[in-house]
């Protein structure tokens, strides 16, 4: 670190705080004190700082940033010192950035990016650097690293092992998280950049992920265990997911008990939705996508040995709200009074084929009312148990009388 870059330095703290610094009285001052008094750098920026802000009535301008900070205290609007090992490097997202990714200490870990303008030499995935003076901003509602031209990355030699910390799923927060959860729903995918969405849960709650298609990612397999450290923690709407295309995942052979968090939810089913009743699935291990009329998965492409399925998506209405809700097999069975194996029949041996089993499907539940128990992912429950409301008949007497009518 020269003169020069204090100097930047300084003004960009002076700057970023709505002052309109003079860059050369800046560095004549610190000139004068290392020059000519013989004050080491870092304690001539101290002094020059602490002087400019009283000079322009600001504060929050913190101290030098030469100060080795922990990641995970680390918060907007300072300026820090980290030394930590790259875990992740990403795609740029513009020509202006250089390089991101995300760096980790033993602490915790935070997202970078680079600026192509700071000319600073590029950080290598698995090495540890030194970053001094980078200014912490906010990205997503998460913590978020950024490494300018008064920035200062040096290499570090040490390859001290790097043990992430696990954060139960409840506990998540924007930014960069490590959990060890388990997948317990693939959902199929809707969008040709991405390679695998669905559920992960451990015994604090579940958590949507999502992988986008990368020549190094795999899926995840249903129902395993996973150690995922360094995943991308994003928040929309209020609800968090978890990127994996920044993380590591590593199966492990143990078992999670689930915490589900179940809401319950009471009405009347007032539209059956389009893909319900019979369906099919691609057979390819892992997979699991709902195919097209034609046997076609948006990833496999024909798959003429697919296998049957039933599920409804539809609209439960409780006369306040209405909510989406997607049901699986065993619930469907239920409601419907039908079993797999005679839906297959039915639709290999009749006209309309698998469009009776969405109208008998729909014919057996619409207009009839339930209460339902699930978790909610995106505004629609995903259906543990449903089972029909019995209405007392004197109740409902009574209400037929109020209203005029005569019972049926």
């Amino acid at each position: 670190m020269n003169i020069s870059e204090v100097t930047e330095r300084i003004s960009r703290k002076l700057e970023a705080k709505g002052a309109q610094p003079d860059r050369q009285k800046i560095e004549s001052r610190l000139r004068r004190l290392v020059e000519e008094f013989g004050v080491n750098l870092a304690e001539a920026e101290r002094s020059v700082t602490a002087d400019l802000a009283r000079e322009y009535k600001v504060s929050g301008l913190g101290n030098t940033s030469t100060e080795l900070r922990p990641i995970s205290e680390i918060t907007p609007g300072e300026w820090v010192t980290i030394e930590g090992k790259v875990v992740a490097l990403t795609p740029p997202l513009s020509p202006s950035i250089a390089q991101s990714g995300i760096i980790a200490d033993s602490s915790g870990a935070i997202r970078f990016v680079t600026w192509t303008r700071s000319n600073v030499p590029p950080m290598e995935f698995g090495h540890w650097y030194r970053i001094e003076s980078a200014v912490v901003d906010v990205y997503r509602g998460a913590p978020n690293l950024k490494i300018h031209s008064g920035t200062t990355i040096s290499r570090l030699e040490e390859d001290a092992p790097l043990l992430p910390s696990i954060t139960p799923i409840a506990d998540l927060k924007p930014g960069v998280g490590s959990v060890r959860a388990k997948v317990i729903q693939d959902w199929e995918v809707t969008n040709d950049r991405m390679l695998q969405t669905g559920l992960l849960g451990d015994e604090s709650g579940i958590i949507k992920f999502v992988i986008w298609k990368d020549e190094d990612k795999e899926n995840l397999e249903p129902d395993t265990v996973y150690n995922i450290y360094y995943a991308t923690v994003d928040e929309y709407n209020g609800r968090l997911s978890l990127v994996l295309n920044t993380a590591m995942y590593i199966a492990d052979e143990g078992d999670i008990e689930v915490g589900r968090n179940e809401t319950e939810s009471r009405g009347a089913l007032v539209h059956v939705a389009q893909g319900s009743g019979l369906i099919k699935r691609c057979p390819v291990e892992g997979c699991n996508r709902t195919l097209s009329r034609q046997n076609y998965c948006p990833v496999h492409e024909i798959q003429p040995n697919f296998r049957y399925d039933l599920r409804i998506k539809a609209v439960l209405d409780d006369g306040n709200r209405a909510r989406n809700v997607l049901m699986q097999r065993e619930i469907v069975e239920k409601l419907a009074s039908i079993t797999l194996e005679e839906a297959i029949q039915i639709a290999e041996t009749n006209p309309l084929g698998m469009d009776e089993i969405f109208y008998r499907i729909g014919n057996a539940v619409l207009g009839r009312y339930y209460t339902c128990n699930g978790s909610e992912f995106g505004g629609r429950l995903l259906v543990n148990s449903c089972t029909p409301i019995r209405f007392d008949p004197g109740e409902l007497a009574a209400l037929l009388n109020r209203a005029g009518g005569e019972p049926a």
